[in-house]
């Protein structure tokens, strides 16, 4: 299996290095805004562990990231008034990965709505932190 890379994204964010709009934060977690975002609200959940993705993440990464999830998914359910979640994780080139730490995408659903494509675009920051307001004022309320 291949080591695992300090220098990906995520670490760098998790270090400091980058900016984010993080949404929410425990002591194995984080979630921060998606910032080519495929919908609005789309999130990601990040193990503080450093690890590639699912098939080298220690049982409680996997644990803690599952449980950031559900309570992610809940919030922009509620955040964006959506009718379902779409939650997405992928591993290795071959499965569709593109940063080697492990990740889950949340994104709300609305029926008739497609996701948008992934194409390389980053939004306005300004959305991101307004989006990113929106969820944090839903985890306080639920």
């Amino acid at each position: 299996m291949t080591a695992y890379d300090p220098t990906n994204v995520f670490a760098r964010i998790l270090r400091g290095e980058l900016p984010s709009q993080t949404v929410y934060e425990d002591a194995e977690t984080i979630a921060i805004m998606d910032i080519m975002p495929r919908a609005d609200g789309h999130v990601l959940v990040v193990p503080k562990a450093a690890c590639r993705n699912v098939l080298d993440a220690p049982p409680e990464a996997l644990k803690a990231v599952a449980l950031t999830t559900q309570k992610l998914a809940r919030a922009v359910k509620a955040a964006f008034a959506a009718d379902g979640v779409t939650i997405q994780q992928f591993n290795e080139a071959a499965g569709g990965q593109v940063v080697f730490h492990l990740h889950v995408h949340v994104m709300p659903r609305h029926d008739g709505v497609a996701l948008r494509p992934h194409t390389g675009a980053m939004e306005k920051p300004e959305l991101l932190a307004s989006n990113a307001e929106k969820i944090r004022a839903a985890l306080k309320s639920a």
